[in-house]
Formats: structure tokens, C-alpha cells, sequence
């Protein structure tokens, strides 16, 4: 919203919002395009909210803007360029920015991330110097306070915002967030102004002035009390001290670099502060805010980019007296861009993530966000020699230093990660993928020395470090511009890790070594998972395997055995395929493999681990059981059975143990012939039960051939699947006919194939069915005299 006198509609703005109406996307880009050309800034400067508010949407999502997080080159590539040509940093959109600087815009502070609106609510100034001398009372006795923005700054706060508000978008299509045009401008920002190579593009020739003017307030600031000193801020000390006339482009540059990123970092990550993610580990607390899988995608952008924007620093001169004549204010911005800006918003970000995020498969964009921002020397500029040898690449001595001073990020969010895959189906093909690229990354030559070394250098006895410097391990020095007075270089090692955890942490944090006994025993017990993991997975392979089998052409004459006890095997033999069984085997074998080398497990250890994966077999010796303990009412449950029950690593196989005439009408079953057949049975069973009686008790051939046909002895066994009920008795139905497999589709498809074929030899209906009989009679008496115990048809 701009100030009160151009709250009137303008004549303008009305005709582009009609136009807005009637006119289709490319034709209204390019009339914007024309006016914001020909027109002056004084008729531009009304139109501009609106025009912003347009694009990316009200900041209550109400509005849905041109919808840029759904739209995508491939679903509509002319909107799709249209936009982004109107959007990039040299179209028409931003020389309306910078055609517009010596206005002001209010910004409700009510929409900023809660951290901040807090503070600014209880008038204490942020640390950032993004809202240092921008907060503006109501002009006209609102009830809400207002930041007072110039218009590269309101452009980029409705860009960032439009992230975390618009999160109800309709969506018509399946949307990859790494290909629509809110992510593909994400990262043009940010290589233009942040760039790996030369310097940040000057602004269009349309503003020769050159400086941003600081906002002179309008109306009575409110009073602030801040955190700590106020540092001069990068816009202070490069810009606003220059005649705007003669203003320097690498000043302009930089305060451009610093204020995208600022902006960026601040709407995206910077929603819990230090005491509200300390009162997260809290189970009574409830979580206020909770990023989406493309928030963190394109979170994943920024850190990405920012390793490749600190990492493309140049050398620093041989001299030291050089440095401070020769680094350009770009350079010195690169050299403390992640630590000064980035690295206690994003650790408390992956707090949160690594204790709320679901269970299950989406958690993989927050695990590779993390692993990008443990990996700087991925994003160097100098490329590892291409190699045939399949070992991987040590980690260089030269990112020692960078680890030490995030050795939080390593060690306790790796002990997150941890705890959350303790608690996951490593069966799972995703999860087990997981585990496999944690493990992997960890795993890398020098890698966990160097964590060692950093865990070293923090438990050491602090008596050396002077008493008036353990201040600064309360107070984060993470705040305001990276060219305010820099504090004197300190060379102790051991005091920089010191101060990264305390300032993160608190100074009463309790420390969890990642190489300590403690961690170990929480490797130990995920190497115990992976085992069962994998014998879990072996199980179902081998059960898959088998129904394959079973499912042979032979298969549609007779019935499996699944058929045959009516036993439920769930869903998870139709949705792990043999495929996906292989890829978790080998995610699994490789992340154990790799989990030896980062602890030093020895083989005894993996052998142990393996004798108590526990190999409880079932009579077949293949399918898994639970732990239990047998007693005189059954089976019962262990803790460690209802853990493998509740994590999907073992089951009871449910089988139907009631009358298999009764069961429920199968999805393969006629409904209307099984209630059919189940009456003729009925009465056939009813008139001649006596006589069925009398012949199966016969001991000769004929009582043998009968029990075959007429009995279904499985339901007498006594099956270890399920803990048993107590009192639970197996009735016994007596020798019946059972005509309900003449309802299954297979079976008629079966007869009706045999009928069709038989008609190609001239062998007519009658003499079809005789013959199935004869051979079915034969098939029968071969069956009796070596499987008696086997009954085909049952269903």
C-alpha cells in the first residue's frame, strides 16, 4: 500500500485492472511493458502495489497472483516465458523498481515471520539490519505498524513472502517445483545478485542517480530498545554517506547482494529464534509454523548457491596490510555471507524439521538441504579430477576449519537423524535410501576426523581463554551488516567452536559427542535395524518369489494355498516389487558398510548384531515372526515385538480360521453364484451328511478318497501365525461338499478355455465335461495316495 494521498484510483489503474479482465496474459505484459516505459515515475508510483500484489499474490493468499510456483514451462510455456522475461532482473518489472526509487512503500509488519513481529511489537529493534530505521506508526491512526520499504525491497518482500502465503494455490496438474517459474527466478536472483563471477550487473541506464536514498520516516518512529549495539549497516557505511550523484556501483552492488539475501533469509528461514526453538523441545508446545517440501527445495536453492557464491572468494593476498586496500566490499561480503547471515537461521530451521517433519518419504528434501549445506567443497570451483578408481574423494584439510565452526550442523542434527530413522520402515525403499546418503556423505575420507578433531578442540578444559571473553559465547554476533566494526581476528581454535555451540546452544548446553558412547550405542542399534531391515526384505522377496510361482498357467486348473486357508498377506507384497527389494538390500548393505567405517565397527560387533537380529522362523523356517514368549495362553508380545510390529519389520500372517464357507465374498468370486452354490452345498450336505459320515470313516481306499473330497484337514492344524486366544477351540465341520470354488472367475475362465479348445476338436459339451471329470477322478486318486492331507478346491 503506498502513502495516503495515492490511495485515491487512478485512471490508470483502473484500465489495467479492466484489462486485467479482458485481456489475455502476453498482450497485458505487454502493455505494462509500455507504460512502464513511456509513462513518468510520478504517474508510476500509484500502480505500483497494486501491480506487485498482482503478481505475487495478497499477503493473506486470498489472492492467488499469476500463480508462479505452479506454473511450468511444459503445462504452458507461453505464460511461462512471457512472465519470466517480465520478471527477470533486466525486464520491464525491475526498471519500474529501480524508475521508482525515491519512493516509499508500507509493508504490515503483521505479515512478517513471527520472530520478528514479535520483536518489533514489543519495541525492541531485530538484529538485522533490514529493519533497522523502517518501522513507521500509522500515518492516519491505524492499528497496525508499517515498515516503510523502497521499491527493490517491497519488490523482493512480496517475492520471498508469496512462498510461505500462497500455500492453498489451485492446482490443476501435477506441479514439479523444481521446474516452475517462482523457483527458476529464485535462482536467476540469485546468480545476478549474488554472483560466482564478475560483479553484480549495474541498474538500467533509466536511473543514472544511482543510490537507494535511506527512508526518511513520515511519521514519529517508535521508540526501540535493541539487543546489542547497532552496528552501521552495509547501506550506511558504502551508500548513504556518498552524494547519491557520484555513488560508486560496487556500493550499489553490494547493497543490493545484501539486501536480497537478507530478505530471503529472513522470510524462508527465519521463523523460530532461539528461545522459541528451545521451548519446541517441548512436547507441550505446538509448532506455529510448518514449512512445505517446495519451501524446503527452494531453501535447498539458496544454501546451494550461497556455498558456491562464499567459495567463488579470490585468494587472499600474501600481505596482510594488502587485504584491507585490495578486498573489494563484494569479496568481504562472500567471505562471511554463511556464517554472518545464514548459519544460526538455517541450524534452527533443520531443528525443527529434523523433530516435526512426518515420517515418512517427504523428509528426503530436508535431509539432502542439510547434506548440501555439510558439503561446501561440492560447490568449489575447482572440479576433482575425473577418476576410473571407485574410491571416493577425501575431504580436503582446507574445509577443517569450516567444520569446526558448524560442528553443530554435523554432529547433533546427525544424531537427530538418528533418533528418526530408529523410527522409520527401513524396508522402505525410500527410507532405506536415506539412511544409505547420510550414511554416505559421513563416510567420506577425512570427514569424521575432522569432526573428531572439532568435538576435540570443544571439549577442551576452557582455563586458557580469558574470563572477559566468555560473554561473547552468550551474546551471537550473527547480527547486523558484515562491515560493521570487526572484532579482533581470534586464532584460538578452540574458542571458535566454543563460541559457534554456546551461541547457538546456551552456555549451560549439555554436549552429545558424536564419536561418545552414548551416540555409538545408537548406531549400534541401527545397525541392528538394518539387519532385521534386510532379513524382513529377504522374507518378502522369498514370498513374493513363491506366489509368483504359484501364479503359474498350471495355477488357473487348480488353486494356490493362499486360496486354499483364505490367509490375508497385506499390502505390502503388492507394493514392494522384486526391484525395489534389490535397490533396498543394497541401500541397506551399503549404508551398514559405510556406518563401519565412520564408527569403527568391527566385524565380532556385526556378527553379535547379527546373532541378535533374532531368527524366530515359523514351520516353513522362512516367513518371520514377532518376538514372543510361548505360555499356557498363547503367545504374548515382547517390547520387542510390538516395537517390529509398530515399524513394520515383522507381522503375524492374519488367516481366516473360521468356517471357509462363510468367509467374506472375494473381489475374484461371482457374488450371485457363491450364494447359489452355498445353498445347493447346504442342502446336499444336510441330506446326505450321514452317508458322507459313514464312508470317510472307512480305512480302505475308498474312506482315503473320500476324506480327500470331502474334509478340509488344514483347519484342524494348529498354525503359530497369531498369538492365540485362550479357550479358543478349532470346530470341526465333519466331511461336507463344497461347490463354492465353481464361483471364482478363474475357475470358469479355466472350463470355459477347456470347453472353447475341446470345440476345435469336435468334441461336443457332454463329452467335454466327462472328460474334465475322468481326468480330474485320476488327478484325484494319484493325489490320495501321496497327499492325502491336500485338498484343492477349498476356497
Amino acid at each position: 500500500m503506498a502513502g495516503p494521498h495515492l490511495q485515491q484510483p487512478s485512471f490508470l489503474l483502473a484500465t489495467l485492472k479492466a484489462d486485467c479482465v479482458n485481456k489475455p496474459f502476453a498482450q497485458r505484459c505487454h502493455d505494462l511493458e509500455t507504460v512502464i516505459e513511456e509513462l513518468p515515475a510520478k504517474e508510476l508510483h500509484g500502480i505500483f502495489p497494486w501491480l506487485v500484489e498482482s503478481i505475487f499474490g495478497s499477503l493473506d493468499g486470498i489472492i492467488v497472483g499469476w500463480n508462479l510456483r505452479c506454473l511450468q514451462g511444459r503445462t504452458n510455456p507461453n505464460e511461462y516465458s512471457v512472465a519470466l522475461d517480465f520478471l527477470d532482473p533486466s525486464g520491464p518489472m525491475m526498471k519500474l523498481v529501480y524508475k521508482l526509487q525515491e519512493y516509499r512503500y508500507d509493508f504490515p509488519v503483521s505479515y512478517l515471520p513471527g520472530p520478528v513481529k514479535a520483536s518489533i511489537q514489543e519495541q525492541v529493534l531485530p538484529e538485522c539490519s533490514l529493519y533497522h530505521n523502517k518501522v513507521q506508526f500509522p500515518s492516519s491512526g491505524g492499528l497496525g505498524l508499517n515498515l516503510a520499504l523502497n521499491p527493490f525491497e517491497y519488490y523482493m518482500f512480496y517475492f520471498a513472502i508469496s512462498l510461505i502465503t500462497q500455500k492453498n494455490s489451485p492446482v490443476t496438474h501435477h506441479v514439479s517445483p523444481s521446474n516452475s517459474a517462482y523457483f527458476i527466478l529464485v535462482d536467476t536472483y540469485l546468480k545476478c545478485f549474488l554472483p560466482t563471477e564478475g560483479s553484480v550487473l549495474p541498474p538500467p541506464s533509466s536511473n543514472p542517480g544511482g543510490a537507494i536514498p535511506s527512508p526518511t520516516p513520515r511519521s514519529p518512529a517508535v521508540p526501540f530498545s535493541s539487543y546489542g549495539m547497532h552496528h552501521t549497516s552495509l547501506l550506511k557505511r558504502h551508500i548513504a554517506h556518498q552524494p547519491s550523484v557520484n555513488a560508486d556501483p560496487a556500493s550499489q552492488e553490494i547493497w543490493r547482494s545484501e539486501t536480497l539475501l537478507q530478505i530471503f533469509v529472513e522470510m524462508w528461514l527465519h521463523h523460530y529464534s532461539l528461545e522459541m526453538y528451545q521451548k519446541m523441545q517441548s512436547p507441550h508446545v505446538k509448532e506455529s509454523f510448518k514449512p512445505t517440501e517446495e519451501h524446503v527445495l527452494v531453501v535447498r536453492l539458496l544454501v546451494k548457491h550461497l556455498h558456491a557464491f562464499s567459495n567463488s572468494l579470490k585468494p587472499e593476498p600474501l600481505s596482510p596490510s594488502a587485504h584491507s586496500h585490495t578486498a573489494s566490499p563484494l569479496e568481504e561480503f562472500k567471505r562471511v555471507v554463511i556464517p554472518r547471515f545464514v548459519q544460526e537461521k538455517l541450524y534452527i530451521f533443520l531443528q525443527h524439521c529434523f523433530g516435526h517433519w512426518p515420517l515418512d518419504a517427504s523428509f528426503r528434501a530436508v535431509l539432502e538441504m542439510w547434506l548440501s549445506y555439510l558439503q561446501p567443497w561440492r560447490y568449489a570451483p575447482e572440479k576433482p579430477p575425473q577418476s576410473t578408481e571407485p574410491l571416493p574423494r577425501s575431504v580436503s584439510d582446507k574445509w577443517a576449519a569450516f567444520i569446526q565452526e558448524n560442528l553443530l550442523m554435523y554432529t547433533k542434527l546427525f544424531v537427530g537423524f538418528l533418533n528418526r530413522a530408529l523410527r522409520t520402515d527401513l524396508v522402505s525403499p525410500k527410507n532405506a535410501l536415506m539412511v544409505f546418503r547420510v550414511a554416505k556423505v559421513f563416510a567420506q575420507p577425512n570427514l569424521a576426523e575432522m569432526i573428531l578433531k572439532g568435538e576435540q578442540l570443544f571439549l577442551e578444559p576452557d582455563l586458557v581463554i580469558p574470563h572477559r571473553q566468555h560473554r561473547l559465547f552468550m551474546s551471537p554476533t550473527l547480527g547486523g551488516s558484515f562491515l560493521s566494526s570487526r572484532s579482533p581476528a581470534v586464532t584460538d581454535a578452540s574458542f571458535k567452536v566454543k563460541s559457534h555451540v554456546y551461541s547457538l546452544e546456551g552456555q549451560d548446553f549439555q554436549y552429545k559427542q558424536m564419536f561418545g558412547a552414548e551416540v555409538r550405542n545408537l548406531v549400534l542399534k541401527l545397525a541392528q535395524l538394518i539387519c532385521q531391515a534386510q532379513q524382513t526384505a529377504k522374507s518378502i522377496s522369498d514370498h513374493s518369489a513363491e506366489t509368483m510361482a504359484s501364479q503359474s498357467f498350471f495355477s488357473w486348473f487348480r488353486f494356490t494355498p493362499s486360496e486354499v486357508n483364505g490367509s490375508y498377506t497385506g499390502n505390502d507384497l503388492d507394493e514392494i516389487g522384486q526391484d525395489s527389494i534389490k535397490k533396498t538390500d543394497e541401500y541397506l548393505e551399503k549404508a551398514l558398510e559405510y556406518l563401519c567405517q565412520i564408527f569403527k565397527l568391527s566385524e565380532a560387533q556385526l556378527t553379535q548384531m547379527m546373532m541378535k537380529c533374532g531368527t524366530a522362523q515359523d514351520e516353513n523356517g522362512k516367513k518371520q515372526l514377532p518376538d514372543c514368549i510361548a505360555s499356557e495362553n498363547g503367545l504374548i508380545l515382547t517390547p520387542l515385538g510390538r516395537y517390529q510390529i509398530i515399524n513394520g519389520l515383522r507381522r503375524f500372517e492374519l488367516q481366516y480360521q473360521g468356517d471357509t464357507e462363510l468367509q467374506p465374498i472375494r473381489s475374484y468370486e461371482n457374488a450371485a453364484l457363491v450364494r447359489l452354490l452355498f445353498r445347493l452345498s447346504s442342502l446336499l450336505n444336510h441330506r446326505f451328511a450321514d452317508q458322507m459320515e459313514m464312508l470317510c470313516s472307512r480305512d480302505d481306499f475308498v474312506g482315503r478318497l473320500c476324506r480327500y473330497h470331502l474334509t478340509n484337514p488344514q483347519l484342524l492344524q494348529k498354525i503359530r501365525y497369531s498369538p492365540v486366544v485362550r479357550d479358543r477351540t478349532s470346530p470341526n465341520w465333519g466331511p461336507r461338499i463344497s461347490l463354492r470354488f465353481l464361483a471364482s472367475y478363474r475357475t470358469l475362465m479355466s472350463l470355459l478355455m477347456i470347453y472353447f479348445l475341446a470345440s476345435w476338436f469336435y468334441v461336443g459339451p457332454v463329452g467335454c465335461t466327462f472328460i474334465i471329470l475322468t481326468g480330474y477322478f485320476l488327478y484325484a486318486v494319484i493325489m490320495t495316495f501321496f497327499f492325502e492331507g491336500w485338498k484343492p478346491h477349498e476356497h
